[in-house]
């Protein structure tokens, strides 16, 4: 493709707010949706203006392209705002320009929470609450394991790691786990209701004694780590006022558990005599175990998360101990140390915990339809190309490129239409992409085309570099490979406009 000169952007007309000049770079298909968001967002604190910066697909820009296209004279503004989507350095952009380069969100719909018209513009590197992460089963694995696993937990935001004991089990390597705990710069806790157990992990480095009663505080005399509190009897708030008592006359740290029970076997009385405890004692350091919720309860452990740190933020609870046994909580640590930020962050805001971060909404979203049927039927009046897009409505899939579009919900009763029977490649990458359609379509998420779906704290991400360009999908690279060097990049087939 030649290099293409474009002509400064046009202001968006329509009565704003004078300040800062911001320019939009975008592509063809994307033009009229952000002049409509920008429309629809007046009145403004700035002065927008767009620029379709000469290709087809908005989410294939990259910087490179970028200072080929757009001349430093035509530049007339206070910042640049690129897709989310872009490619490339955009500090060496902003150095050529001469003023700040930011990408905005990926989806052109989004931008007035990118501006802060609902969303909270806070980072979430805050919070109060350490989360103990338990390994169960470590009297049955060697010491290697309890390291990787201990390794995982810390990755996934774990404070401390909770060495657990099994009843009637033998554990000879205890304290090698805790010394080699401790040599990789662990916080340690010992789990055991067995005072021979608690001394030993005590003596071998624990910072944390899980569980004390009051029957069983001199083991606090006996060692520096700090117990943990429980009921002598389950239920029994008295016994666990008394020993917090009795702890906090001697001066020595602690905290309180007084044990959340599963559903139907407690649970609602537990909860409350949390909220008795933080009554009748309203500064002193509260656990609450919460494996008794996320590993017995057949839910997504992302919402139980969720709700149970709201309790959690509203009582103070200084800790908590997680645990990952039941497969279906594989996820359980992650989605604490984000449970724990979001509700801080909404707790120091005096503000409901919405719009801080999508990582605890794993199945649904609450907008994942971001483009109307018409919207898409106006981006698919203006292809010229064979090259089949991908996006979705509330009516379902819609598939497109030149010569027509097609809106179902069944990719099997689309792939007719699509004429790809002797292009093997072309169609295993279309039904790989109208599958991730049908399923983000069915749940109600976000889809982007040549993307996986975003799961969420469910799945772990994979590192995504802004800085390197997209490498073409197995399916395509033969095509690339034909593609002369000094090419601008062009939209490889079908991909979808990306705002």
């Amino acid at each position: 493709m030649a290099e293409q000169q474009v002509p400064s952007g046009e202001p968006i007309p329509g009565e704003r707010i004078p300040g800062e000049r911001i320019l939009f770079l975008t592509g063809h298909l994307a033009l009229k949706s952000l002049h409509r968001v920008l429309d629809d967002m007046l009145p403004l604190p700035f002065e927008p203006r767009v620029l379709d910066i000469g290709i087809n697909v908005a989410g294939l820009m990259t910087a490179d392209l970028i200072r080929r296209r757009l001349p430093v004279d035509q530049v007339q503004a206070d910042r640049i705002v690129v897709p989310g989507r872009c490619r490339g350095d955009l500090d060496a952009l902003a150095q050529h320009y001469g003023v700040p380069v930011q990408r905005g969100p990926d989806e052109v719909k989004d931008l007035p929470m990118h501006f802060g018209r609902k969303a909270k513009k806070r980072v979430l590197d805050r919070h109060d609450v350490l989360i103990f992460a338990e390994i169960v089963d470590a009297p049955q694995v060697d010491v290697d394991a309890v390291l990787a696993t201990a390794r995982r937990y810390r990755r996934d935001g774990a404070d401390v790691i909770d060495i657990g004991c099994l009843p009637d089990t033998d554990f000879p390597h205890m304290e090698d786990c805790i010394r080699a705990l401790k040599a990789e710069g662990f916080q340690v806790s010992i789990d055991s209701l067995n005072t021979d157990d608690l001394l030993r992990g005590a003596r071998a480095g624990a910072d944390y004694l899980l569980s004390l009663k009051k029957s069983s505080l001199w083991v606090a005399d006996e060692v520096d780590a700090i117990p943990v509190l429980i009921p002598d009897t389950p239920g029994d708030l008295d016994s666990l006022r008394e020993a917090a008592d009795i702890m906090t006359a001697r001066g020595l740290p602690f905290y309180a558990d007084p044990i959340i029970e599963p559903i139907h076997f407690g649970f609602t009385a537990s909860i409350v005599r949390y909220h008795e405890l933080r009554r009748t004692h309203p500064d002193i350091p509260i656990m609450m175990g919460v494996g008794n919720l996320t590993e017995l309860t057949d839910a997504d452990t992302s919402g139980i998360n969720a709700l149970l740190f709201g309790i959690i933020s509203e009582l103070r609870v200084g800790a908590v101990l997680a645990t990952e046994v039941s497969p279906h909580a594989r996820r359980a640590v992650k989605e604490a140390d984000i449970a724990r930020r979001v509700m801080f962050a909404a707790r120091e805001d005096n503000a409901l915990p919405r719009d801080y971060s999508g990582e605890l909404m794993t199945t649904h979203q609450r907008r994942p339809f971001p483009d109307s049927p018409q919207d898409i039927a106006d981006i698919a009046a203006t292809v010229r190309d064979p090259n089949f897009r991908i996006q979705l409505s509330e009516q379902g899939v819609h598939i497109y490129n030149r010569d027509g579009m097609q809106v179902g919900t069944d990719p099997f009763a689309l792939y007719p239409g699509l004429n790809v029977a002797d292009d093997g490649a072309h169609a295993f990458y279309l039904g790989v992409e109208l599958a991730r359609a049908q399923i983000a379509w069915q749940l109600g998420r976000r889809y982007a085309q040549d993307e996986e779906l975003d799961w969420g704290a469910a799945v772990e991400k994979k590192a995504q570099d802004l800085m390197a360009h997209c490498a073409p999908g197995t399916t395509l690279q033969r095509k690339a490979k034909r593609r002369p060097a000094d090419a601008d990049p062009a939209p490889p087939d079908d991909t979808q406009d990306q705002a």
